[in-house]
């Protein structure tokens, strides 16, 4: 049982440690932070794991593969609230409200993982 949970701690910190380096401005969807990730994890997963972020943890970089902010179906206030943190660091949005992934998106070299 020890063994899963150091495990299972090592995972997660290996999705905070990768959302930590996502640059303000930019953005990464759960589906490319999951097959970033060693070993790979779900979209669903990820989001999961992004739930229980500590403060320290920039989780409104992450959203969904089309650019939704996807916490929408859970919590509207945080969606507003991610929409608002995201502006502020200059992430651009298509008018239906979804990031746009073309301008946004971030993709982290080899090296920085």
């Amino acid at each position: 049982m020890l063994r899963r949970e150091v495990n299972q701690n090592s995972i997660l910190q290996r999705v905070y440690d990768l959302v930590r380096q996502i640059p303000a401005g930019r953005v990464m969807s759960y589906g490319q932070v999951g097959d970033t990730v060693i070993p790979p994890l779900s979209a669903r997963v990820v989001g999961r794991i992004m739930y229980h972020a500590s403060d320290d943890v920039p989780w409104w970089r992450v959203v969904g593969k089309d650019g939704d902010l996807l916490i929408l179906k859970r919590d509207p206030q945080m969606a507003r609230l991610q929409r608002h943190l995201l502006a502020q660091e200059g992430v651009i949005f298509h008018e239906d409200g979804r990031v746009n992934m073309d301008i946004c998106r971030w993709q982290p070299d080899e090296e920085e993982i």
